[in-house]
């Protein structure tokens, strides 16, 4: 069963085409890494999945669930499917840390205080930020930042993850913080995710490392010297001229004569 899956997909906006009979089907726990320059449809990729883009033909499925001409109430059932995080986190500046990220399950009407007051503390624990419940967002780093954001898109425990530059502005220490952060929920929560990442640091970290809960409970990072090759769950693919030009892993990647390819990585 796939998590997400694009078929025959053909996109224009006025005359510019964007994907032309493109194709990809993520796997359940997997992670695809969607690589590319700026104006190739990477983004456009993440809007089609939530239904907000409506590809001119083809067929967009979510959970082996066709979304492609759904209504906006029978979509919302779609979205709570999925929690996005957008590269500067999009918090509501008027909110605190714990009202962000309490916000979709008070929207939701369907939680007691006491569920949602529990759900904000344990999501901000995940995320290392449990002392921060009453800042505002004004009051915390980028990274931080990007951690909230993670903390509220993992609100309904959706089984997919769609992250828009994760990374983008962060400091490598930082940067490194969110990386295993995705690797913690793929490898341990079995989260589907796409990607969409200008950082080519943590793709290869997210494709040639993994996370392994240790019998204290404490999450450990380990390097995938033991397989020859990167994860088999993490997949990277190439954007290029509406079409995918390259699917597959990171090593087949930087082992690729393709002079388009070649020059994108240096």
């Amino acid at each position: 069963m796939s998590a997400i899956r694009f078929e025959n997909v053909f996109q224009s906006f006025g005359e510019r085409v964007v994907f032309r009979d493109f194709n990809m089907e993520v796997q359940r726990g997997e992670t695809k890494v969607l690589l590319g320059e700026g104006g190739s449809g990477k983004s456009t990729l993440l809007r089609m999945v939530l239904g907000l883009v409506q590809p001119d033909s083809g067929r967009v499925f979510v959970e082996d669930q066709e979304i492609t001409g759904l209504s906006e109430p029978e979509l919302m059932g779609i979205r709570k499917k999925i929690g996005i995080v957008f590269q500067e986190g999009a918090l509501f500046d008027s909110l605190s840390v714990g009202e962000n990220v309490a916000y979709r399950m008070r929207e939701d009407a369907a939680y007691s205080e006491e569920e949602i007051e529990d759900t904000v503390r344990r999501l901000l624990g995940f995320i290392g930020l449990e002392d921060a419940i009453h800042k505002f967002p004004s009051q915390l780093s980028g990274g931080m930042l990007r951690r909230v954001g993670i903390a509220r898109a993992l609100v309904g425990n959706p089984p997919i993850l769609l992250y828009d530059s994760p990374t983008a502005g962060l400091d490598p220490i930082t940067g490194r913080t969110i990386c295993e952060l995705m690797m913690e929920l793929r490898d341990l929560e079995g989260v589907s995710s796409i990607i969409v990442t200008h950082d080519l640091k943590v793709a290869t970290t997210l494709a040639s490392e993994f996370a392994a809960r240790q019998p204290d409970h404490e999450v450990v990072f380990r390097n995938n010297q033991d397989n020859i090759g990167s994860l088999v769950n993490t997949r990277f693919v190439m954007l290029k001229d509406g079409t995918t030009l390259f699917e597959g892993t990171d090593e087949t990647l930087r082992n690729s004569n393709d002079p388009y390819i070649q020059d994108f990585l240096t």
